[in-house]
């Protein structure tokens, strides 16, 4: 029964094709709770059999979460910041969590990290989804947004897709083995991840601390 859910999975998403690829990652990367090890993977599979192309599946994987990050991002910018002041006004604990100081807090930290973040949670399993939220919320710029987002879902895609290609040159396919290897992959990219907020905190200490001692036009530093 197992081995026939996984043979009509990896049927129905070559069937489906690109176009399908593209629909199914754009709702995962949106609001809908849909696993991506559910599409790329199998699609990965059906191109090593020869039935898709392994570069046109990681493409429509990468076009579909820009789509639905994009969405949230729309989302926030047109509804968000109401939203979130209505639920501010109730008090309690959305009182807390989304009064104006807290939104302004948020918003602030966004602007001047948003693009280490975004690039960063696009990495992290349960959140990857939502943090268009508050890029959209910030306003940040949306060619900035694109490349971050672009750079962090290009490599979830580029992982899950070569997932199920390596299946596919072994004649061999199941949730199991996805969700093994996706974890390992997490494993080796956390480290990554790690040492590039790392440099990015230096970077970004070594550059204030430079602008603390840069003397102005006709000036003395101090």
């Amino acid at each position: 029964m197992l081995e026939g859910m996984v043979n009509w999975l990896v049927d129905t998403v070559a069937w489906m094709g690109y176009p399908g690829i593209v629909l199914l990652m754009a709702l995962e990367s949106s609001f809908f709770p849909f696993p991506s090890e559910v599409v790329l993977p199998p699609a990965g599979y059906a191109a090593a059999q020869g039935r898709l192309n392994i570069w046109l599946v990681f493409g429509s994987g990468l076009l579909g979460s820009l789509i639905g990050a994009l969405f949230n991002y729309w989302f926030a910018v047109r509804l968000g910041r109401p939203l979130l002041h209505a639920l501010g006004r109730r008090g309690g604990v959305f009182g807390v969590l989304f009064s104006e100081k807290t939104l302004e807090r948020s918003e602030v930290y966004f602007r001047e990290h948003g693009e280490i973040s975004t690039f960063v949670a696009r990495l992290l399993p349960g959140i990857r989804q939502y943090i268009s939220l508050p890029a959209g919320l910030a306003r940040m710029r949306m060619e900035r947004f694109i490349l971050y987002t672009a750079l962090g879902a290009g490599i979830w895609c580029a992982v899950l897709t070569w997932i199920g290609w390596y299946l596919g040159t072994q004649d061999v396919f199941s949730s199991e083995l996805v969700h093994r290897y996706a974890r390992q992959a997490l494993l080796v990219l956390l480290p990554a991840l790690i040492v590039i907020v790392a440099v990015y905190i230096w970077w970004r200490r070594r550059g204030g601390r430079r602008d603390a001692t840069t003397p102005p036009p006709g000036g003395i530093a101090p």
